[in-house]
């Protein structure tokens, strides 16, 4: 084989290396970085379903997020304040509960898979009233989870004016959570600088570069 011949094809194998490299390059991330994890929850809370179509504010749900640094996961029980309503007007609606309700009997409850799982951690009686001694912990899978030398807080955001989206991405839009943003630290410097630009929702912020911010 000649020299000319081995130099054409290392050159193509160089080539071929290149190209494969590159088209990887997009799917490549720094240690730590968690974007696009989407992990499968005990209970298939849709996200959806909830703030998207049924337009139930995060807050609601979220409310540490606006008192305090965490933002934390919702107590079940939080669930019981509409599910142990909502069940039972469903079910009042159903053609087949009907002659149950003229009959003042008790109506069937609607109750999908999903629901039931939620249930029987609560423990709920006929009433939807939940039973503590009874009731188990639902084992949640937690999404975003910033490093323990990473100081950040919800409610200075919240006051601010940011939006849920902002760093959490369309969370309206979907059935499984997953961590839309890196929550890199040059991703959060430079939403801070483009704040101290452009504002936030229109109002002037002072949104804080220095180091011992979120590091102290």
């Amino acid at each position: 084989m000649s020299r000319l011949t081995i130099t054409m094809l290392l050159v193509a194998c160089l080539g071929g290396s290149l190209l494969i490299l590159t088209a990887m390059a997009g799917s490549w991330r720094w240690p730590g970085n968690n974007q696009g994890y989407e992990p499968v929850q005990p209970i298939a809370f849709s996200h959806h379903l909830h703030a998207g179509e049924m337009g139930i504010q995060c807050l609601y749900c979220h409310h540490g997020a606006e008192a305090s640094r965490s933002a934390g996961i919702p107590a079940a029980e939080i669930c019981l304040n509409c599910h142990r309503y909502v069940t039972g007007r469903l079910a009042l609606m159903r053609k087949e509960d009907q002659a149950a309700q003229k009959e003042k009997r008790k109506p069937h409850p609607v109750v999908s898979e999903e629901l039931k799982k939620l249930y029987d951690a609560l423990a709920v009686d006929d009433e939807m009233n939940p039973n503590p001694q009874r009731a188990k912990p639902i084992e949640w899978v937690r999404v975003h989870d910033l490093p323990d030398f990473v100081y950040f807080n919800h409610s200075a955001h919240v006051r601010a004016g940011v939006t849920c989206q902002e760093c959490h991405g369309p969370v309206e839009t979907m059935d499984r959570v997953r961590q839309h943003s890196s929550l890199s630290m040059g991703w959060c410097v430079n939403c801070h600088r483009k704040a101290n630009e452009e504002g936030v929702n229109g109002k002037r912020v002072k949104a804080s570069t220095d180091c011992a911010t979120c590091h102290f």
